[in-house]
């Protein structure tokens, strides 16, 4: 027979739950937001291996063991409150959207690498190379900007064949 106290009463108190839930949440936020943005544009096998390495990692931390359903909603819910929290922060205060979400970063500009930006995201001219042959650039010189995006995604804009290509360096460009 089923103990229908130990399913829905909670054995770990509310507040310790939420203070876990939310610690692990924004620490694993920080994290991610700092470390692996460009992987962020793509998921791949190596991708969910670390997503569920993480999320194995963060579990005790975040649960204290509980045993309870209850105890796993509420987890749950203050794991997606927080997210739901920080995209409404970000949406309202956009000096708070600069932290929360990354800015899009200028790796070419009129047709040259932006060395100093692509180590920042470590980049390789090789990485960049092949995200362009991804979307049918073969010629870096046709390239008049690329940014890497706060998804991880890389745009691309290109000169058109009547426009000059822009010699030297521009001021003020990092």
């Amino acid at each position: 027979m089923a103990d229908w106290g130990q399913l829905f009463v909670p054995s770990t108190p509310l507040l310790e739950t939420i203070v876990r839930g939310s610690v692990m949440y924004l620490t694993l936020f920080g994290l991610l937001r700092v470390i692996l943005k460009r992987e962020s544009g793509t998921t791949g096998v190596t991708d969910l291996l670390v997503i569920v390495l993480l999320a194995d990692a963060a579990q005790n931390g975040m649960s204290g063991n509980y045993t309870s359903i209850t105890d796993g909603v509420l987890l749950v819910s203050v794991i997606i409150g927080w997210s739901y929290l920080l995209d409404a922060v970000a949406y309202r205060w956009p000096a708070a959207a600069r932290l929360i979400r990354p800015g899009s970063l200028v790796l070419v500009r009129d047709g040259r690498m932006l060395h100093r930006n692509m180590r920042r995201e470590l980049i390789t001219d090789e990485e960049l190379r092949q995200q362009l042959r991804e979307q049918g650039i073969d010629d870096i010189g046709k390239v008049r900007e690329a940014r890497m995006e706060s998804d991880g995604q890389l745009s691309v804009t290109t000169r058109t064949t009547d426009e000059p290509r822009q010699q030297g360096r521009r001021r003020g460009v990092h």
